[in-house]
């Protein structure tokens, strides 16, 4: 029996006990549980009205209490109208191909649950809640700027991840500006800048979601595509979502046109955390992480000045793995000395090149199949376990920088492929193994 299955078996001892016998016999026993996720159950109802009205209030109320007596991590759940689990698949499959057949991936990992607040982002997070519960209906555009790391991308999965559970037929698209620019440009060179092609793949979502706005700038023909496209959306009451390193007044180059449109909707600043709101963080990536970490010990890496979070995340995962490496526990002295050897040795006069041909090596492929195309196994892990070195190692290049040394990649693969390995060194002790050793051989240990 599947653990979704479990959980709604002893759920429904609960929901006797406080639903009327006829509300129980007409709407709760027709429920079937098909899946958990996040923190929510997954149940189909047999028919769009029954599936509308297990979904209000009082049924759904009751439902969350007794979900929560049974079990603490599931206390939340989400009913659709389909009528086997295969169909429900089928439909969260297909909704995914959408978002990403032309979009960037979308990363599950990145939601609201696993988000956490400060007093530097409440403001956004209730602002981007409020744009998933209601899109189109608020805050449109949504507009949302701040530093390198401080959890813009983050916010715009979240915004995705939950439209896409809590109404699986809104077509939701998540992309870089790059990759906007991109296929524009491939689609003017072939002829298909048209509403059936291009266009359409932008126009014809319900919710828009673009990272690293900033890189409209100076783009005279990719802004003016923009500005049609932004505006179709907006007319039609359809959600766009914008990230930028900075706000739309310090985009430089950028149509007058563009610029009072993002500032027409609502702006949110993204602040560096402070010391209490990083520490929460390393607190919840290492709960993630399955491993209990001392808060003196989290105390020390927060205090090491970095606001970047995702950098924190970096010197924790460092942290944990040189733990498991060195079968040593997690304490302040450990810390010193593991992010000194992520920091020590020859790190300095690395290049990528450096990294790319040790890699090559090590997995004994040419450099060509390295940065090329080909999906083949052999070739696919050393190129994410290269990517994943030069973004750990030589943390201050840029993504872009590195999408274009890899083969012309964009800036969002780049970050699915960097973290995809750094979770997956988390549990995979042969893979976490072998990056040991590359580094240890670049840095001539």
């Amino acid at each position: 029996m599947e653990s979704y299955e479990i959980l709604w078996k002893t759920t429904l001892p609960e929901l006797e006990k406080t639903v009327t016998s006829i509300s129980y016999e007409t709407f709760i026993t027709t429920l079937t549980p098909v899946d958990i996720v996040g923190n929510k159950l997954v149940l189909l109802a047999q028919g769009k009205i029954l599936a509308d009205t297990v979904g209000r209030n009082p049924l759904a109320k009751n439902i969350k209490e007794a979900l929560k007596k049974s079990n603490r991590e599931i206390d939340d759940f989400v009913v659709y109208d389909a009528k086997s689990r295969e169909e429900y698949l089928a439909m969260v499959r297909d909704s995914d191909e959408d978002a990403t057949a032309h979009g960037s991936p979308i990363n599950p990992k990145f939601t609201f649950e696993s988000f956490v607040v400060g007093p530097s982002n409440e403001f956004i997070y209730a602002a981007a809640k409020a744009v998933a519960d209601h899109p189109g209906e608020s805050y449109n555009p949504l507009f949302i700027y701040g530093g390198t790391g401080l959890g813009k991308t983050h916010i715009l999965m979240a915004i995705a991840n939950h439209i896409r559970r809590q109404n699986p037929s809104l077509k939701v698209l998540y992309s870089t500006c790059e990759q906007f620019t991109n296929q524009m440009v491939e689609s003017l060179s072939k002829g298909k800048l048209t509403p059936e092609g291009f266009r359409k793949t932008f126009r014809g979502v319900d919710i828009l979601l673009i990272d690293d706005v900033q890189f409209l700038s100076k783009k005279t023909q990719t802004q003016t595509e923009f500005f049609h496209t932004f505006n179709e959306l907006i007319m039609q009451n359809k959600q766009v979502v914008l990230a930028s390193d900075r706000p739309p007044k310090e985009i430089e180059v950028l149509e007058d046109r563009l610029r009072s449109r993002f500032e027409g909707g609502l702006l949110a600043d993204v602040q560096p955390p402070d010391l209490e709101t990083r520490i929460a963080i390393l607190r919840k990536k290492s709960e993630e992480q399955k491993c209990l970490v001392d808060m003196r010990v989290l105390a020390y890496i927060a205090e090491g000045g970095d606001e970047d979070i995702r950098s924190l995340i970096g010197k924790l995962t460092k942290v944990i793995l040189a733990s498991k490496l060195h079968e040593k526990p997690i304490t302040v002295e450990l810390v010193k000395e593991a992010l000194k050897e992520s920091t020590g040795g020859n790190v300095e006069e690395l290049q990528m090149d450096d990294i790319i041909n040790c890699v090559c090596n090590f997995y004994k492929i040419s450099k060509a199949d390295m940065l090329g195309k080909k999906r083949n196994k052999e070739f696919v892990e050393p190129r994410q376990v290269c990517v994943y070195l030069i973004t750990d190692m030589l943390s201050g290049i840029p993504l872009i920088t590195v999408g274009e040394q890899m083969g012309g990649r964009d800036h969002s693969t780049m970050v699915y492929t960097r973290d995809k390995i750094a979770e997956e060194i988390k549990v995979n002790r042969r893979l976490a193994t072998e990056i040991n050793d590359i580094k240890k051989m670049l840095l001539k240990e």
